[in-house]
């Protein structure tokens, strides 16, 4: 296990909440953190570089108050359609942010500016090649994106990419896909990752930016209401099916008509409101019911964890023992 130094004594709970398009903001961070969790959001969220130099300041403020937080982190998409990824790298390592989430492209120069100030640079992979050119470009973690994870997910099963992934990769490994709950935490370690990468569960928070209709749609979804397709951005990504027949698209395969979604790999453009309406989730919805403060719902996830822990090990104990 290789969790990072830096993390030590800083987590209550093995768990980063993943950063989701439009959904995760400097509050979710903040509150996430302060619960002992890394709390993250991708940088285009903000609309401008200076924008995302405040949300950058109100965290930094407001952690620099908290009581031994968790560290917070950035996703930047590293890709040649983004045209401020390099005035977004140079105010991460102005502002020394702790954690950088590179995806869309593993570049050696960013990996090596964020560690000339110590920070961390983890990647989204989905499949053992782009793990292998992450890994060679010298980032400090892998996070295994596997079949049924929100947004732009993979189709593999977590037990064949986590135990590839440790062949040949001795960093921190993280897993995503289909989880929610502190057992769930529990059983990606039991699998063989340092940490657990969860997205849609922290959608449904009150301190996200998600509108009331995305978090009652993820209350009133189930795992065969995803629909996993490219025709929305361009990469196969998760959909909430009834977002996606609102919006007047097929439910099966997500063949749109005419509509203007905008640049996600960019940012959304002034007017670009189909990406307001159509609504990513993992297939983990089915076990979410609420939208808690996040406070509340790490504490929760904190005695799922302790209760599966423990539980596992009594289970285990004749076959361990005897």
């Amino acid at each position: 296990m290789a969790i990072p130094a830096s993390f030590d004594g800083r987590l209550k709970l093995p768990l980063v909440a993943a950063p989701m398009f439009l959904v995760s903001g400097p509050e979710l961070v903040i509150e996430t953190c302060k619960a002992g969790v890394v709390g993250t959001f991708p940088a285009l969220n903000q609309r401008s570089s200076e924008g995302f130099e405040q949300w950058l300041e109100q965290i930094n403020t407001a952690l620099a108050e908290a009581d031994n937080p968790a560290p917070y982190g950035v996703n930047l998409i590293v890709h040649n359609t983004n045209p401020r990824v390099q005035a977004d790298l140079e105010l991460c390592v102005k502002h020394k942010v702790p954690l950088v989430i590179t995806s869309l492209g593993a570049v050696k120069e960013v990996v090596d500016a964020v560690h000339s100030y110590g920070g961390l640079v983890f990647h989204d992979v989905t499949n053992i090649r782009h793990a292998k050119k992450a890994a060679e470009a010298g980032v400090d973690g892998l996070i295994a994106v596997c079949a049924g994870a929100g947004g732009h997910a993979g189709t593999l099963s977590p037990f064949a990419l986590v135990s590839e992934i440790r062949q040949f990769f001795n960093g921190t490994v993280l897993l995503a896909g289909c989880m929610s709950s502190g057992q769930d935490v529990a059983t990606a370690r039991m699998l063989g990752a340092d940490l657990a990468y969860m997205g849609t569960r922290f959608i449904n928070t009150r301190e996200s930016h998600a509108v009331d209709g995305y978090k009652q749609m993820i209350i009133d979804s189930a795992a065969n209401d995803i629909v996993y397709t490219p025709k929305i951005s361009g990469i196969p990504a998760n959909f909430l099916k009834p977002s996606l027949a609102e919006a007047g698209l097929d439910t099966e395969t997500g063949d749109k008509k005419k509509v203007d979604l905008g640049d996600e790999l960019t940012a959304p453009k002034e007017g670009a409101s189909a990406w307001k309406s159509i609504w990513s989730a993992g297939q983990g919805v089915g076990s979410i019911q609420d939208a808690p403060p996040v406070a509340d719902l790490i504490a929760t996830m904190r005695d799922e964890y302790r209760e599966a822990a423990n539980r596992f090990a009594d289970q285990n104990a004749p076959f361990i023992d005897g």
